[in-house]
């Protein structure tokens, strides 16, 4: 049976990037009350469609393992903020790299690449497909409520793909775990959907909306438990971790997650500093960055762990082949952006704190 491998990878961030400093000149927070609760410096507002973010990153990561879109046996791709519900948009990147293969979206919000990583590696063991192309694409910035603080100072925008190979070395994904907690579906939730009254406007005045202290506890739960269970499956001694890539939610929860697993912190990847919390991408462009900076080296041991709405969590243990540097490089990028950040969400700031005005005094 062969192994599932990861040959590619590639990252998309749009250019705005929204300071900690840019929020505080329209909400009442600032850095000191933000990075330390967070891990969060700023985020990137995107200025083009998911679908075109998912688009870079995915030729990105092609061109790194050496392939074109007629290698591609499968696409899959997590999103919860699709440009469009039909179609799905893993067709509109599907045309742009000149695939022939099934290309489907799927939800599992901020774990959702693991899950694409899952499903992927069972279609490569089973002999179904040869590449499989992940992605994990999201602009959140399209459903979030600038005047509301606890969400507005956590999310950004961006997209991570991987190409994932049949191979018949040792390397590639050794485990994966996948798990749904329907109790937890109303502590996260965007009510974006055909629940809508369509003749309301009011009900086109969705956002994101989460139990931040509820979210922490399960995240911890969620992550933690399934981590245990692949290393259990393979019977992978803790110590032999090299590297844990957890989903960049917030520093705390990472800090804290890795504290109760007696990780040592220097073994955890973080950089939600850089991008804020980026949901189904956060895990593929943590990867990216990590091979950047030297961290993930030939024949590494690497933990992967998300949890997310549903309440979705997955894990996955992933021994890296022989190569961290990209067979070649794509051309690809993003339509130039001639606006700032704060001026891409102006509009949607000026609504919403009509909407949802500050107290006085605050």
């Amino acid at each position: 049976m062969p192994n599932a491998m990861i040959t590619g990878w590639g990252k998309c961030v749009p250019p705005s990037v929204l300071t900690n400093d840019d929020l505080s000149t329209f909400m009442p927070t600032s850095d000191e009350w933000i990075f330390p609760r967070t891990g969060i410096k700023q985020r990137h507002i995107s200025h083009v469609p998911c679908s075109e973010l998912a688009t870079v990153a995915a030729k990105r990561a092609l061109a790194a393992a050496g392939k074109t879109g007629d290698d591609i046996d499968m696409i899959i791709l997590a999103t919860c903020t699709p440009d469009t519900l039909i179609p799905n948009i893993a067709a509109t990147v599907q045309a742009e790299i000149g695939a022939t293969c099934p290309a489907f979206d799927i939800n599992a919000a901020c774990s959702g690449f693991l899950y694409g990583v899952s499903m992927a590696t069972g279609q490569i063991q089973n002999g179904q497909c040869k590449n499989v192309l992940v992605i994990g694409a999201e602009r959140l910035s399209f459903i979030i409520d600038w005047s509301r603080r606890e969400t507005a100072v956590l999310f950004g925008d961006g997209a991570g793909a991987a190409v994932i190979e049949a191979t018949d070395t040792d390397a590639g994904v050794q485990a994966y775990a996948m798990n749904n907690d329907p109790s937890g579906r109303e502590i996260l939730k965007a009510s974006f959907g055909t629940n809508m009254d369509r003749f309301d406007t009011e009900a086109f005045n969705f956002h994101l909306q989460f139990d931040g202290r509820e979210i922490f506890k399960r995240a911890i739960a969620g992550m933690g438990g399934l981590s245990q269970q692949v290393l259990a499956k393979t019977n992978t001694p803790l110590e032999d971790v090299d590297l844990v890539i957890p989903h960049q939610a917030n520093e705390r929860i990472i800090d804290t997650l890795i504290g109760k697993m007696k990780i040592p912190a220097e073994k955890a990847f973080k950089n939600i500093a850089n991008y804020g919390n980026t949901s189904a991408a956060t895990i593929p462009i943590a990867i990216c960055d990590a091979l950047e900076q030297g961290r993930i080296k030939p024949g590494c041991t690497l933990l992967s762990c998300a949890f997310g709405a549903g309440l979705t969590s997955a894990a996955a243990l992933i021994k890296w082949g022989d190569r961290v540097t990209p067979i070649g490089e794509s051309d690809a990028e993003l339509p130039e952006c001639t606006k700032s950040a704060k001026e891409l969400i102006e509009r949607a700031v000026e609504h919403q704190y009509k909407v949802n005005p500050l107290p006085e005094g605050a």
